[in-house]
């Protein structure tokens, strides 16, 4: 398909899938939440990282903040997204109760921190709308962590999301946007470079 349809298409699918996530009851998407951070919090990419990049969810995503607070008392380095320039993001030390500010789409950033260099993260915790079982992501439609993501080079890709974020078939994806190489979700991990079943 031609930019203009795979723009389309995107487009179409962030709406569905927004909507259902939206939809979702409190009660029920803090027990999805907990089940979600569990699994990635027992991934052996995480458990022997160092220095994590998550993000600050907002709206109705997989809630972080916990996430983050379990983490930093593990012992591992924080660190969260801050925009720097017009399209561009770079990695900052986070530790709860640190000062933050609110971006233009609704996130969070922190004001202070040390920019770290993208080699130095060992795991990049990855948002986006939808995902599918070859790790293809369709963000939010700024292009921030493609780019960024390039820069991280070999980290591991992990992206959190429900279930109902996943896609049975296929999603459209230009040259430009990079897989993730986990999901995890409240029921299952997916490797999909990887030949075994999910678990």
């Amino acid at each position: 398909m031609n930019a203009a349809e795979l723009k389309k298409a995107k487009r179409e699918i962030r709406r569905s899938v927004l909507e259902a996530r939206d939809a979702l009851g409190e009660a029920e998407r803090i027990a999805r939440t907990t089940s979600i951070h569990d699994r990635f919090l027992a991934l052996p990419e995480v458990e022997r990282a160092g220095t994590v990049l998550l993000f600050w969810s907002f709206g109705s995503e997989v809630a972080t903040p916990v996430l983050i607070g379990r983490l930093h008392g593990h012992g591992v380095r924080t660190a969260l997204p801050r925009i720097r320039g017009p399209q561009e993001l770079e990695a900052v030390t986070y530790a709860p109760g640190d000062q933050m500010r609110e971006t233009s789409f609704g996130a969070r950033e922190p004001v202070d921190g040390a920019v770290l260099d993208p080699g130095a993260i060992d795991v990049v915790v990855t948002p986006g709308v939808a995902f599918d079982r070859s790790g293809r992501r369709i963000g939010y439609g700024g292009g921030f962590y493609d780019r960024f993501l390039r820069a991280a080079g070999s980290a591991p890709r992990i992206a959190i999301a429900f279930d109902l974020q996943v896609s049975d078939g296929d999603l459209p994806a230009g040259a430009f946007d990079l897989p993730v190489d986990l999901v995890v979700t409240e029921s299952r991990v997916l490797r999909p470079a990887t030949d075994a079943p999910p678990t």
